[in-house]
C-alpha cells in the first residue's frame, strides 16, 4: 500500500529546545493512525510541520507523492490536508452552515454555490443537521467538537489530522464522537489523531506512534506498543 504521507528525519527546534528530533515515519493511504506521548512531547508541533505552519530546521515530508517540505500551508490544504484543532474556534456569529461554507469555499477554491450540497451533505454524516441554522456561539461542547471535524470535513481532506477531539468530552459523547470519526474512516479517509483519550483512538487506528521529548519510541499496532515496557513507563508512569 503507498504511502500518504511520509517523513524523513525531520526535526525542529527553538533556541536550545529540540521539539521534533529525527523524526521518520509514513502513513499508509486509508490507514489511521494514532499518535500519543506525554504533554510537551512535540505532537502538536508534528502536525504543525506536517501542515506547514512550521518549516522544519531539517528533513523532508512529502505528501502525496509531492515534497511538500517548503509549500504553504494553504496549498497544502488545497492538495487535501485537512485538519482540527484543540480548541474549537469556530466563528461564533456565524452558523453552524456559514462555518461551513467559509471552510470549504477557502479550503478547496470553490464558489459557495459550488459547495452548498457539499456541506449540507457533511452536516448529516456529522450529526449537525439540525442545528445547521444556529449560530455556532450557542453551541455545546460536543456540537462544537463536531463542528471542528466538520469544518475540517468540508475541505474533502484526503489526510485529516484530529488533535485531541475527544477531549473533556464525556464517556458517552466520547463514544458518539468516536462512532463518526470511525464511520469517516471507512469512506477511505486517512487519519492521523492526537489523544490521550486511548480507548477513544483504539476504537479507530490501526498503528499508534509514541513521543516523548520530539522522538519516536515506538510505532507499530495498539496492543504491541501499549505493551511495550518503555511506554508504560514513559507515558503512563508505570515502574516496569
Amino acid at each position: 500500500m503507498s504511502a500518504i504521507l511520509s517523513l524523513q528525519n525531520v526535526s525542529k527546534s527553538f533556541g536550545a529546545l529540540t521539539v521534533t528530533d529525527d523524526v521518520t515515519f509514513e502513513v499508509p493511504r486509508g490507514q489511521a493512525l494514532g499518535i500519543i506521548g506525554p504533554n510537551g512531547a512535540g505532537k502538536s508541533t508534528l502536525f504543525n510541520l506536517i501542515t506547514g505552519n512550521l518549516a522544519p530546521d531539517s528533513g523532508h515530508i512529502s505528501y502525496d507523492g509531492r515534497d511538500v517540505t517548503r509549500v504553504p500551508p494553504m496549498q497544502r490544504c488545497l492538495s487535501g490536508i485537512g485538519r482540527s484543532f484543540q480548541i474549537p474556534q469556530p466563528f461564533d456569529r456565524l452558523t453552524v452552515f456559514e462555518n461551513l461554507l467559509v471552510s470549504a469555499t477557502h479550503g478547496r477554491g470553490r464558489s459557495e454555490h459550488e459547495v452548498e450540497q457539499d456541506c449540507a451533505a457533511v452536516l448529516e454524516r456529522t450529526e449537525l443537521i439540525k442545528v445547521a441554522n444556529r449560530a455556532s456561539g450557542t453551541l455545546t461542547l460536543l456540537q462544537r467538537k463536531r463542528l471542528e471535524l466538520a469544518r475540517a470535513m468540508a475541505t474533502r481532506p484526503k489526510l485529516l489530522l484530529l488533535d485531541e477531539i475527544a477531549g473533556g468530552l464525556t464517556e458517552g459523547e466520547c463514544v458518539a464522537l468516536v462512532d463518526t470519526i470511525r464511520a469517516i474512516h471507512a469512506e477511505g479517509v486517512t487519519i492521523i489523531w492526537i489523544e490521550h483519550v486511548l480507548h477513544a483512538l483504539n476504537r479507530v487506528v490501526e498503528r499508534l506512534l509514541v513521543l516523548d521529548f520530539g522522538r519516536i519510541i515506538g510505532i507499530g499496532e495498539p496492543d504491541e506498543i501499549m505493551a511495550s515496557r518503555e511506554v508504560r513507563e514513559i507515558y503512563l508512569g508505570i515502574e516496569v
